[in-house]
């Protein structure tokens, strides 16, 4: 009972008019952050990180997660029409989708896109409801060794998912890990690293650095940078798929919709991860590979479904073990610290409000 108690607060929690509206205005300055190419939903919310002073934790959160799942799909529109991926993980989209828009079917396109993208998230917010509190249940019985050993798996999925060499990965996570030790020792109380300044003894202020790292650091890499695209010259008709779309994309529909789900998951996973992994398996099933590339609407639907439900998935481990599995749900996790809430296995017991009114927040 006291579980289903916490699941109508959070529902009550969303459905307020202030919520609601912050969850509509999240989802389209999401999507207008997806059309736009460049600035993409991390250096977003990492400008918008101040504005969670002055919200209640769960709105700010909601209006966050909004801005987040709002630009999966947004850039999707510019992938289709102008061959420029708003967003990292529309890249996939512009292989099938802008042939597509040259042929005149930029309509169904964007459609089966739309579809796709709601039976994702949709698939995917139930399975978070379902997983959420067993993966909680189960994080509670977790000591300092389990800790310790997630952490360690943290820093070394970090020197494997780099982009760079795995020493110099290592020798970046190392980096994080001293920046993070400024302050106070929380158990002798001895300064670290502060010399000798009154306003280190607090650690470094997580707001500065993601703004200046995340926001205004994309900000300026993009300020002298033209995006070309090669605008279409078929006018956007029939948005609807017809009934042939639908047979033809719909078991890339439900594939994508799985296996963005599961990857999600993942520390690391989300919408890129989802996308690409989607088309990969579309393209290897197809009977005649050779489609995409050149219009395929399986090449827009599977990859479509499989970000969105990636992008909603991926909120189990940040809110069930603490754990972020991306970039922008690690800036969720700073959000949430900065209103003195720390994401875990207790969090759905502590604030139920927070767990369950942002995931409520996604229907």
């Amino acid at each position: 009972m006291d579980h289903l108690d916490s699941v109508v607060q959070g529902i009550q929690v969303a459905l307020q008019p202030g919520n609601l509206v912050f969850v509509a205005l999240g989802v389209f300055i999401g999507t207008l952050i997806g059309v736009l190419p460049g600035l993409g939903p991390t250096a977003t919310i990492a400008l918008l990180l101040p504005l969670t002073y002055v919200l209640e934790p769960a709105t700010a959160i909601i209006l966050l997660a909004g801005i987040y799942y709002g630009s999966v799909y947004g850039g999707t529109i510019t992938s289709v029409l102008l061959r420029i991926p708003g967003e990292a993980s529309s890249v996939v989209t512009t292989f099938d989708g802008y042939p597509m828009a040259q042929q005149g079917r930029a309509g169904p396109a964007l459609g089966i896109a739309a579809v796709g993208s709601f039976a994702g998230g949709m698939t995917a917010t139930v399975v978070l409801v379902l997983l959420a509190p067993m993966l909680a249940g189960v994080a509670l019985s977790f000591g300092p060794p389990e800790y310790t050993l997630i952490a360690l798996t943290g820093i070394l999925l970090v020197a494997w998912m780099g982009n760079v060499s795995v020493g110099r990965a290592l020798v970046a996570a190392g980096l994080g890990l001293m920046l993070a030790t400024v302050g106070l020792d929380p158990i002798s109380g001895e300064p670290r690293f502060t010399f000798e300044s009154t306003s280190m003894l607090a650690g470094l202020d997580f707001i500065p650095i993601a703004m200046g790292l995340f926001g205004l650091g994309e900000v300026l890499y993009n300020i002298d940078k033209s995006p070309t695209g090669t605008k279409i010259k078929h006018k956007i008709g029939r948005i609807w798929p017809t009934r042939s779309d639908f047979q033809q994309a719909g078991p890339s529909l439900a594939r994508g919709t799985v296996l963005g789900s599961l990857l999600g998951l993942l520390p690391g996973g989300g919408s890129v991860v989802s996308s690409m992994s989607s088309y990969v398996v579309e393209k290897r099933r197809a009977k005649d590979p050779s489609r995409f590339g050149k219009g395929a609407i399986e090449g827009v639907a599977g990859p479509e479904a499989a970000s969105n439900a990636g992008s909603t998935t991926a909120f189990v481990p940040l809110l069930t073990l603490g754990i972020p599995p991306n970039v922008v749900l690690a800036l969720l996790y700073g959000a949430l610290l900065i209103q003195g809430i720390t994401p875990g296995p207790t969090l759905m017991t502590d604030r139920p409000e927070v767990f369950w009114g942002v995931i409520a927040s996604m229907f």
